[in-house]
This record gives C-alpha cells, sequence and structure tokens, in this order.
C-alpha cells in the first residue's frame, strides 16, 4: 500500500501555528488564484483511496466554513482520546486508535491501495514507523516564527529522492520527494 502527505508549511517549515491556526494560509486557495490554480490537490484526490487524518486535524477540517472536502473517500481519525464524529460522516469516517503498522496492514486487506496522511502527529508517527512513501510540500512564502513543525523529531534519518520541483506566479514552491 503507498502512503503519501500532500501539505503546506510556512517557509520556516511550520503546518500550523501553536494554538492550530493556519490564518497565514488565505489567498492560496485554487478559487482566489488566477485561473484557479490547484497545485495538483485535485489529481491527487483522484489518486487516494482512503485518508488517514488526525483528532485534531480533523477538528480543524470540521470547523472550516465549507462542505466536506473529502467527498465519499474513506477517512480514518486516529486518536487516542474520544472522536466526535458528525452523523452525516459516520457512513464514511470511523475513529482508531491502531498504531501506523497495524492501521495499514487492516486497510491493505481491505483493498486499499494509496493513503493520504495528513495531521502533524500523525506524519510523524507514520514517518518514525517508516510508512510514508512519497512527500509533497508545497512552501508558502511566509515566516511564522513558530508553531506545530512538520517533522518534529525524528527518530532516525530518513532519506528522501527529491523528484521535482515547481514554482508558481504568487511565490509558492512544491516539491515532491520519494522516501528511499
Amino acid at each position: 500500500m503507498k502512503t503519501s502527505v500532500y501539505i503546506a508549511t510556512s517557509l520556516d517549515g511550520f503546518i500550523a501555528r501553536k494554538d492550530g491556526a493556519l490564518d497565514w494560509l488565505p489567498g492560496i486557495d485554487s478559487t482566489d488564484t488566477p485561473g484557479g490554480e490547484d497545485y495538483g490537490y485535485h489529481e491527487f484526490m483522484d489518486s487516494i483511496d482512503v485518508l488517514i487524518m488526525g483528532r485534531k486535524t480533523f477538528e480543524t477540517v470540521l470547523s472550516f466554513e465549507t462542505d466536506w472536502p473529502y467527498g465519499n473517500k474513506r477517512m480514518i481519525v486516529l486518536s487516542s482520546q474520544p472522536v466526535s464524529i458528525p452523523n452525516e460522516l459516520s457512513d464514511r469516517v470511523e475513529p482508531s486508535s491502531l498504531s501506523p503498522v497495524k492501521l495499514i496492514e487492516k486497510l491493505s486487506a481491505e483493498g486499499f491501495q494509496h493513503a493520504y496522511i495528513d495531521g502533524g502527529i500523525t506524519i510523524q508517527s507514520f514517518l518514525n514507523a517508516g510508512l510514508i512513501d512519497e512527500l509533497i510540500i508545497t512552501r508558502v512564502p511566509v515566516l511564522i516564527g513558530s508553531g506545530i513543525s512538520l517533522f518534529g523529531t525524528l527518530e532516525a534519518d530518513i532519506k528522501l529522492q527529491h523528484l521535482q520541483s515547481q514554482s508558481y506566479p504568487n511565490g509558492l514552491v512544491q516539491s515532491r520527494y520519494r522516501r528511499l
């Protein structure tokens, strides 16, 4: 089973402010960019068949004043605490406290082929378990000084191969890496 990360960071490597705020991200939404640029997001989403997201990230997504952005794709919300899932999402969103290894084994046995891993702690735990195959990181040209680091402390070096980078007129730079 392939696992991928698709995420934006500030230039100084943060995915959110310390309180989880994403206020430094507005303006890069595809509806606000010339030509409706989506930075490959829809193509990426079409390639995955399951999402694995941390509880805090899930709660952040629920707070957005938009429709559910993941359609009918199955989502697993990782948490060691209870997760409140709205009734309208209960047919496609489920909580889990399995380890990354056990969860990937379970999903693979169920026939899933490509998982989108999202959320700082979740990404870090999958990286430390050696379970991230691909990283797509879009760097936003803003320094926020402190916040939630994408990578945090790693248990060991993780060697990556740079596959490509693309820059956009608004200053975003997206890079794709594969784990060696």
